[in-house]
């Protein structure tokens, strides 16, 4: 019991610090409304606990074994993670609320390929793994475990960011008040991949 307490611990810290996942769940509720982020948040949800599933498995290993696929996945994190920041930060202010605003992204695929192409995150999901493999006898049923933990936790966690960026939209009065906080969450989006590069800077 204590270790499955220290298992939920770990994904409830893990999936509620604010990062790249957090800023696109809290950006999407801004401009979609939470009912709006759901397919986003969707996305983000099954993309972690496949992600925790597949490292629970032992498959996941396999995808960091060898430098250049991590390198790869590395570089292609980068590119997404620039172009998902560019959208957040370039994106206007929608205050007739009749058409959708242009530029942040509200689909499961974005959602899934933010986590899946993330090497931090499969270092995370492995290293949780490995520490917490004693769950199960088989790694079938830790698969299992980590899956159904990681989707419990996160989808509270991202919800609760999407609720706050919902709220946050109705404190926002100028296109100047939008744009310094769409300038905020796109910061901090860019500053979740440094620590994809980690030693390689």
């Amino acid at each position: 019991m204590s270790l499955a307490f220290s298992l939920m611990l770990f994904v409830g810290v893990a999936t509620i610090t604010p990062g790249g996942a957090t800023a696109l769940a809290m950006s999407a509720g801004m401009h979609f409304g939470v009912r709006g982020s759901v397919p986003l948040i969707s996305g983000l949800v099954a993309g972690l606990s496949t992600m925790a599933a597949v490292a629970a498995f032992g498959l996941g290993r396999l995808l960091l074994t060898f430098p250049r696929v991590e390198t790869a996945l590395t570089i292609l994190a980068t590119i997404y993670f620039l172009w998902l920041a560019y959208g957040i930060a370039s994106t206007t202010p929608n205050f007739e609320k009749t058409l959708k605003p242009e530029g942040v992204p509200s689909k499961f695929s974005s959602g899934t390929l933010l986590i899946w192409l993330n090497p931090k995150a499969w270092t995370m999901t492995l290293g949780a793994a490995a520490s917490f493999n004693e769950l199960a006898e088989t790694p079938t049923a830790l698969a299992f475990i980590f899956g159904s933990v990681f989707a419990v936790f996160a989808t509270a966690s991202l919800m609760s960011w999407s609720y706050g960026g919902a709220f946050l939209a109705k404190a926002l009065k100028t296109k100047r008040q939008w744009r310094m906080v769409n300038f905020a969450l796109a910061l901090t989006l860019v500053v979740s991949i440094i620590p994809i590069w980690g030693d390689k800077l």
